[in-house]
């Protein structure tokens, strides 16, 4: 096994954006997140689907992340798809928020996961696709189907 997915549990994968976008540019950082927060994150998990990373100010957050409320969570529980601070240094949230107002790049979540017991957030700059380059990638994995198949 690599040494880098050592001790890593993934939660959740944004296909949909890896289809609609062209990604780079990659940033693991992690999320302030509430105590019902990671306990749901460890049982149910999460979803990243239509999902998107804004910069308001000095400070990074992600919107419409989805994290089911905790089953024992009670009164203490929290929304589903609250606004969650990401953490990064103010030298790469300038670095990203540079490229999306020059570049016209957005930045969105890839993948959600567990790090030496630690909640971390995968995030990449997207620039997107037009309707021919998602074809093309229809193409390829009906391709790569095909081989494994054979």
């Amino acid at each position: 096994m690599a040494k880098e997915t050592v001790g890593i549990k993934i939660i959740a994968v944004n296909k949909k954006a890896s289809f609609n976008y062209f990604l780079s540019d990659f940033l693991e950082c992690g999320i302030a997140l509430l105590g019902t927060e990671i306990k749901s994150l460890r049982v149910h998990g999460a979803s990243l689907v239509d999902s998107y990373v804004v910069c308001r100010g000095e400070e990074m957050e992600v919107i419409n992340m989805h994290i089911n409320p905790y089953d024992q969570g009670n009164i203490f529980n929290h929304d589903p798809l609250r606004n969650r601070k990401l953490l990064l240094h103010k030298k790469e949230i300038r670095w990203y928020l540079d490229k999306v107002k020059r570049g016209g790049f957005t930045i969105v979540p890839t993948k959600i996961y567990f790090k030496k017991g630690r909640a971390k957030l995968e995030i990449a700059l997207a620039k997107g696709k037009k309707l021919y380059d998602k074809r093309e990638t229809i193409k390829n994995r009906d391709i790569e189907r095909e081989k494994k198949n054979y």
